[in-house]
């Protein structure tokens, strides 16, 4: 049996999805791994899969859409129609877990970001300028101050008195 994210003939693993009504799927080892940090060129047959009848994988590819950042993922989530339970679930997020911008809204993982100030990348060698768009952040969930995002191909952390949601 195919996963039903990413339609190849490997093995399954059974999946909680989290929020919502708890339902549960079996994908791949590939797509459970990237779910926090998706690789487009693995999930490219989203754009086939994503109308699936089950609303747990539709729930995963709607997430997991949203933290591409491709033309064609953009435009798959554009066509996405999920009705209003499976898109609440889709959005739901965990309770406050402390993480805020810089103006002190509420942050949550595959949010999108913008960078208010100058920050120097250590160990990347370049500086990400102000106005930069992060996009679908993860949370580091030890540290209410400190994000991940993609920043010029880069997965980096950043502070979060430095964003501001979008």
């Amino acid at each position: 049996m195919p996963c039903p994210l990413c339609d190849t003939d490997a093995p399954l693993i059974d999946i909680a999805v989290p929020g919502g009504p708890k339902g549960r799927v079996a994908i791949c080892a590939i797509c459970a791994e990237q779910l926090d940090a998706p690789q487009a060129d693995h999930f490219r047959a989203l754009s086939s899969t994503m109308w699936s009848e089950d609303a747990a994988v539709q729930v995963l590819a709607y997430r997991i859409l949203n933290r591409l950042d491709t033309d064609w993922a953009r435009d798959a989530l554009d066509m996405l129609y999920l009705d209003d339970d499976t898109l609440a679930w889709a959005r739901d997020v965990p309770a406050d877990t402390g993480h805020r911008d810089a103006n002190g809204v509420p942050l949550a993982v595959g949010d999108n970001v913008v960078l208010i100030k100058d920050l120097p990348v250590k160990g990347a060698g370049f500086t990400a300028k102000r106005g930069t768009p992060v996009r679908g952040i993860s949370l580091v969930m030890d540290n209410p101050a400190h994000i991940e995002g993609r920043v010029e191909g880069q997965r980096i952390v950043i502070l979060t008195q430095y964003v501001k949601k979008k």
